[in-house]
């Protein structure tokens, strides 16, 4: 008779209960057990409900028992020709570390610097506005995502989301990781984080190169053959992971002339909003915002507009975080949000944006035309920040200044920026349909969340780069460039992730394309 699995048991515990105590009383068969899940309802916590928590754990009744025995990797001789990898974010790393599991080492091209020396170039950027472009928020070991917050939230249904959360911990992310709902890793902690997985990857022979751009994909006929770099070197590969994230735009121009197969996707733009912590925490938990177990509060918001067709909605939200300028070219501001693992600056802020569709929405219809509303919004926020602080500094205004469209010699509330706010009326810097939709979606979120139009609220602008403006067209099945065979666009920058862990799942699928491509795995 083969032995027993492990059972599975679901059932709810008042958010400050002792869940040991719970299990003994209830399942006294239970001789061990382990969390599969653990998630907090705190929606009637504003009218007084106390917030719970929903519980699934894998226990253990009998000593013959046993958990399902983690998945083992075949191991195959590495490949002639190393996979080229372009890009050490999520994508990137974690393509490297599903084929390295397998014996295959990969070379991996950053044009930024390692994590820990990022922040070097980061910090004096934020304080002296010194912006190194190869450097910076966005590029760099680890991609955007090592600065905006470390959440691995994400919409996806994947049986390989559980393969990556289990992949952090392994790495040194906290056990809870593997299992509690939308985990969260915190900006100081991640960067420890993707330096593990790093040093595993050389471990396993892989090639990791930082400050290495990639200039040039190489074609012969259809097909990607190998990359030049800005140094000159040529490498070959027969596969070639292209992992840039959103912000390398240069690549998209060369990707362009060699006439790889892509198209314009829809995006968004819009602003970052800035409350006090405590204000926050007490909307959304009401009574019991004080309580420990609670935590700094998470709010999601999204209304559409059915006559526009245009959606509004909260992004990237950082609990007691930070507002951070982010972007990655001299002449323009970019802002994003993170925070770190214990989420306790005395503010919270989250992305409010607008869609923009491509194809009403922008005047021309090239492959290039999203990039350039891109940069025109950031290069008027910039002009701003010139003409009214140093060039360094956020460009903000009230909730209540945005509403009324009335500003006031009133000084703004203090910030968490690093890099400085001043006042400006952020409405001139974008088109006319954006502004007319945050102050409509404002309206409605104060609806949904009564309170959150909050008078000295911030509003911090421009939050530009949510998603790639363009979408570089892959097979469904082989997920490998339409046009170019053994290229594979991969990750947020591809237009196939939008977070840490959709892009470390699509990295996960690349390598595993290859794999199959290669007759290793069926």
């Amino acid at each position: 008779m083969a032995p027993i699995m492990s059972k599975k048991y679901q059932f709810q515990l008042p958010f400050d209960a002792d869940v040991d105590a719970y299990i003994k009383k209830i399942y006294p068969e239970i001789l061990e057990y382990r969390t599969i899940s653990k998630s907090l309802d705190a929606r009637g916590a504003p009218r007084g409900r106390k917030p719970i928590y929903l519980y699934v754990i894998e226990g253990l009744v009998s000593k013959t028992d046993h958990y399902p025995q983690a998945e083992a990797f075949q191991q195959f001789s590495p490949l002639k020709n190393k996979p080229i990898i372009i890009g050490a974010g999520p994508g990137g790393l974690f393509a490297a570390v599903r084929l390295a599991e397998h014996g295959v080492p990969s070379i991996i091209l950053e044009r930024g610097d390692d994590a820990s020396k990022r922040m070097v170039h980061i910090a004096k950027f934020w304080r002296y506005g010194e912006l190194d472009p190869e450097t910076n928020v966005c590029y760099g070991e680890g991609g955007a995502g090592l600065f905006s917050d470390g959440k691995l939230i994400t919409r996806i249904k994947s049986d390989l989301v559980s393969y990556v959360m289990k992949k952090f911990v392994d790495f040194g992310a906290p056990e809870e990781t593997a299992y509690v709902s939308n985990p969260h890793l915190g900006s100081n902690k991640i960067r420890g984080i993707i330096t593990h997985i790093s040093n595993w990857l050389r471990s396993q022979e892989c090639d990791i190169r930082y400050n290495t751009r990639v200039d040039q994909i190489l074609t012969e006929g259809d097909r990607a053959i190998g990359v030049k770099l800005h140094n000159g070197e040529v490498l070959y590969s027969d596969h070639i992971v292209l992992a840039t994230g959103h912000s390398a735009q240069d690549l998209y121009q060369h990707l362009a002339d060699s006439k790889v197969a892509m198209k314009q996707k829809d995006f968004a733009v819009g602003v970052r909003v800035e409350h006090p912590r405590r204000y926050i925490d007490q909307l959304q938990h009401g009574k019991f915002c004080e309580a420990p177990e609670m935590g700094s509060a998470r709010y999601r918001l999204s209304w559409h507009d059915k006559w526009s067709d245009h959606g509004v909605y909260s992004f990237c939200m950082c609990p007691g975080g930070y507002v951070l300028s982010s972007g990655t070219e001299k002449n323009g501001i970019v802002v994003n949000g993170m925070s770190n693992y214990a989420r306790n600056s005395p503010w919270s802020n989250a992305a409010l944006v607008v869609s923009v569709k491509s194809e009403s929405d922008l005047e021309d219809k090239d492959l290039m035309s999203g990039l350039r509303f891109q940069h025109e919004i950031e290069r008027k926020a910039f002009e701003l920040s010139k003409k009214h602080a140093t060039g360094r500094e956020l460009p903000a205004m009230t909730i209540k200044e945005f509403m009324t469209g009335k500003m006031t010699d009133t000084p703004l509330p203090k910030t968490s920026s690093p890099s400085g706010v001043f006042k400006a009326d952020i409405r001139q810097i974008f088109p006319p349909f954006i502004v007319e939709h945050l102050k409509k979606g404002l309206e409605e979120f104060n609806k949904d969340l009564p309170g959150f139009v909050y008078e000295d609220g911030l509003l911090i602008a421009p939050e530009t780069r949510t998603s790639a403006p363009l979408t570089i067209l892959r097979d469904k099945e082989s997920l490998i460039s339409l046009s170019h065979q053994g290229l594979y666009p991969c990750g947020e920058g591809a237009g196939y992730a939008g977070g840490i862990t959709s892009a470390a799942v699509d990295g996960v699928k690349c390598a595993i394309s290859i794999l199959k491509l290669e007759n290793l795995i069926k």
